[in-house]
């Protein structure tokens, strides 16, 4: 087999430059702090006071040892670089305390660490002390959680996502879910699907495996895919944007209708992806992966401190892998991509923060996801494209800031902006099969199309005290315009006979027009904010938006050009009550819209559609504790749905479902170095009203009524770790008249990874029993789920 690519050969181009100058920084940086106090661990992990160290440091270079204890004690590490070149520590077991494991390292050293304020100093030993060292004092007590920031362990504390203020989970009246680095590490998450399928009420791969980046999610039964609910750091997404999850530090999921606070989004909730942001503590780590169908990936993550005001980062990665699905002559799906994200950081003060954020994207990937089925609904197994032709190629920018700056102790201002442009070239095949069950007939298609987006997001934010109640207020302004141009041309192909599918055969680039529009979208939002918290007991939310949306297509073909306007207010009502001991029931009302292009059967505007919902659950948060449960029931319901007269295929903007359920989370660190994450669903849907009989009074096809994780995770003294998981997917209907489904799945997840000194290295199975099942069968067609996938990691911190 000839050898291979890890990284795709016109981008390897821009990641070995980044990587290089991302290095030539960390080395200057390293120059200019000789003699001078530098920061050197990464990304620690809050601890208690008295904290022990629970896995044991090799002997190895000093500057790597102190770092790996600052991170096990949840301290930041201040040391002159100078002071440790060339020395090595000593060994160290578990279970020392952090001020005899400190003790230990240094033996020798003619150094001693003192810890203060959070922070373990390194400074030469006091003269005259001869081989004794001074005592050292250790006050280890925990750093607030940042709400954009690290989460440490599996288990979050607070978000900004569903109230875009520093909240508190425990004082958020819905229903939220947030997955942490260490947590989509551990679960050796590939794409923001696998980060979030351990999450309840949400269910993923509806439409079965997707090599194309493409995020299938569903929310309480309602599509939630990057175009309809989609957010990057509090801002709007482009549609069907491809996320790379090595760039991200969270993900959250808001479940149920958030207009109030984003604006448009459907009724199912929404998903905020949080980027990896420069800080105050050095990161640097290079991570090559190796896994089933010949997956090769480079990614590295390198940030620091360039001066008192300047932090930055550099995330990269480069991607070259197969995929199980293959075509007739036994081709395999590819998928390549390249990625960059640098970002910058400048505080010029303590009350002013600036962050430059970038992103670069280049995916490239085979573009069939489904087989062909005889004329019997049998799946055949062959695949309708060719792969010299069916492709999609997805090249996305953006570059952006976030703004901060506190007036005073009481009021802050914020501002965020970011642009973002793709281009999107998509080459298909559609098919029809003859009624002999083998001839397959063919015609090409071409879709080129252009994104481009602006979004901002102004906030004034204060805190008030009238009596007993104490105010953060929030009012803000929102505004997006998207330019979308889209193309598709049409052409001849070659058919394909099924007893005998010969691929790579040329297929002419389609040239006749079919389409050829461009549609504006702007939209504006005025929303205000209360959360009162009363006596430190009752919290109250109260939030409403007004929205205006303006669409105006131009239709180049037909020669015409239509304008919508829709204006809609949103509202949020929430009462928590803080029990005590980290208990706190709540009660929520909330409304959506989401904006619908395109006009009745009479001529007329399609309405955006509504979501309404009534949810009430409990929390249990406890203050020196690393874990979460949550439990909710709501009763969710979706109006002005687009449905069509199974008859005349006319359409009517009648449609409305109901959705009802109850969702179970719990995250916790059972015992030292042992994480446990499950979830449960139970879900009813029903089609209320709609111009297809058939549907009436039936679920929706694709949702599973109920689904099911659980997720156990440890990690021995000796560096050694081990997790497993099972996940259950529901039975789901293939027709909207409920006459077929496809029966429920348990499979099987697994990871082994092992710590030693600078290096981590993992390996992590999904669906580890190869569990052959059908994700849907929907339309008629046949998606396929996903096979066992092995991935081999190593990490090198350095």
């Amino acid at each position: 087999m000839p050898s291979r690519t890890i990284i795709p050969r016109r981008a390897s181009r821009h990641l070995i430059s980044a990587a290089t100058l991302a290095c030539v920084a960390q080395a200057g940086q390293s120059a200019m702090a000789q003699g001078t106090a530098t920061p050197l661990a990464p990304q620690a992990t809050p601890a208690a006071s008295g904290a022990v160290i629970g896995v044991a440091i090799p002997s190895q270079p000093l500057d790597q040892a102190l770092n790996q204890l600052a991170r096990q004690a949840g301290l930041q590490l201040l040391a002159p670089p100078a002071l440790l070149n060339g020395l090595r520590s000593q060994a160290i077991p578990a279970g020392l305390g952090v001020g005899a494991a400190t003790a230990q390292l240094l033996q020798g050293t003619g150094l001693a660490g003192q810890t203060t304020n959070n922070t373990l100093v390194i400074e030469r030993a006091s003269q005259g002390s001869g081989n004794t060292l001074p005592a050292v004092t250790v006050s280890a007590s925990a750093q607030p959680e940042d709400a954009i920031g690290p989460v440490p362990g599996y288990v979050a504390r607070r978000s900004q996502t569903a109230t875009k203020t520093d909240t508190p989970l425990l004082e958020v009246p819905q229903s939220i879910s947030v997955i942490g680095r260490d947590e989509m590490d551990a679960r050796g998450a590939q794409d923001i699907m696998e980060a979030v399928r351990y999450t309840p009420g949400v269910a993923v791969g509806n439409w079965g495996f997707d090599p194309r980046g493409i995020d299938w999610i569903l929310m309480r039964g309602f599509d939630a895919t990057s175009g309809m609910s989609g957010y990057r750091d509090g801002l709007a997404m482009p549609a069907y944007a491809v996320t790379e999850t090595y760039g991200l530090e969270r993900v959250e999921v808001l479940r149920g209708p958030a207009s109030a606070v984003f604006g448009q989004g459907d009724a199912g909730g929404i998903i905020n992806r949080v980027s990896k942001m420069p800080g105050n503590t050095p990161v640097r780590e290079v991570e090559v992966k190796y896994g089933s169908f010949q997956r090769e990936q480079l990614a590295f993550d390198l940030g620091g401190v360039a001066s008192d005001m300047l932090s930055y980062r550099l995330v990269g990665l480069g991607l070259d892998t197969n995929s199980q699905m293959r075509y007739g002559d036994g081709t395999p799906f590819a998928n390549k991509r390249t990625y960059l994200a640098p970002s910058l950081r400048w505080r010029p003060t303590a009350k002013t923060s600036f962050t430059l954020l970038g992103e670069f994207l280049d995916n490239k990937a085979s573009d069939d996801i489904f087989n062909v089925v005889d004329n019997a609904g049998r799946n055949t197994g062959i695949m309708r494209g060719d792969p010299k032709f069916s492709r999609i190629r997805n090249r996305q920018e953006s570059l952006g800031y976030l703004f901060e700056h506190e007036l005073n102790d009481s009021w802050t201002v914020r501002h965020n902006l970011r642009y973002s442009n793709a281009r999107v070239d998509k080459h298909i095949l559609r098919h029809a099969l003859r009624p002999d069950n083998y001839t397959l007939t063919r015609s090409a298609r071409s879709f080129p199309e252009w994104f481009s987006q602006w979004s901002s997001d102004a906030q004034l934010q204060g805190r008030v005290r009238t009596g007993i109640a104490e105010h953060t207020l929030l009012f803000g302004f929102d505004a997006t315009r998207v330019r979308y141009t889209s193309k598709e041309f049409s052409g001849p192909a070659p058919g394909l006979d099924l007893r005998n599918p010969i691929n790579l055969v040329p297929v002419q680039e389609p040239t006749l027009p079919r389409s050829d529009y461009t549609q504006i979208t702007q939209q504006l939002g005025f929303y205000a904010q209360d959360q009162i918290r009363i006596d430190d007991g009752w919290v109250l939310t109260f939030s409403g938006r007004q929205d205006r949306v303006k669409s105006e297509t131009t239709d180049r073909i037909n020669n015409s050009r239509k304008g919508q306007a829709d204006n809609k207010f949103s509202g949020r009502a929430g009462l928590s009550y803080l029990i005590g001991n980290g208990w706190a029931p709540y009660v929520s009302y909330a409304t959506s819209f989401m904006p619908t292009s395109g006009v009745d059967l009479n001529g007329s505007p399609l309405r955006p559609t509504r979501g309404k919902q009534v949810e009430a659950g409990i929390k249990y948060q406890p203050e020196d504790s690393r874990t979460s449960f949550t439990a909710a029931v709501f009763d969710l319901r979706k109006s002005n749905v687009v449905t069509y007269d199974q008859n005349t295929f006319e359409s009517r903007q009648i449609g409305r479902i109901r959705s009802r359920g109850l969702e179970l989370e719990a995250k916790a660190e059972l015992a030292r170095n042992l994480n446990f994450v499950a979830s449960y669903t139970a879900l009813g849907m029903k089609v209320l009203e709609s111009a297809d009989t058939r549907e009436l009074g039936k679920m929706p096809i694709q949702v599973p009524k109920q689904s099911a994780s659980l997720w156990l995770e440890y990690t021995m003294n000796n560096g050694i770790g081990f997790g497993g998981g099972v996940r259950y997917i529901g039975r789901r209907w293939n027709q909207v008249a409920n006459t077929t489904a496809e029966g429920g799945v348990a499979l099987l997840d697994a990871t082994v990874h092992y710590t030693t000194g600078p290096w981590r290295l993992v390996l992590s199975a999904t669906n580890l029993a190869n569990r052959k099942y059908t994700a849907s069968r929907a339309y008629d067609n046949y998606y396929p789920g996903n096979e066992r996938t092995l991935v081999a990691s190593a990490r090198y911190q350095f």
